[in-house]
């Protein structure tokens, strides 16, 4: 079976910064920006290359702001 690599990618500008995404990973992939987005949010981002592709923090994003790619290795 094909290991599975994932990635991430949040429009920063629509984050809110709520944090559930976070909750939803089981590898601990996404966290809190210091940086601020133009709404004045500490958006959510990728601090890590662990992402499995499972989705789980896409379909717990309230705003629907984050897109998962999966590829196999």
């Amino acid at each position: 079976m094909a290991n599975i690599i994932g990635d991430v990618v949040i429009d920063i500008e629509k984050c809110k910064g709520c944090g559930v995404c976070m909750t939803g990973c089981p590898k601990g992939v996404l966290a809190l920006s210091k940086d601020v987005n133009s709404k004045g949010y500490n958006f959510a981002m990728k601090v890590n290359a662990d992402c499995i592709g499972c989705a789980s923090c896409a379909m717990i994003c309230p705003d629907g702001v984050i897109t998962v790619y999966r590829a196999k290795e």
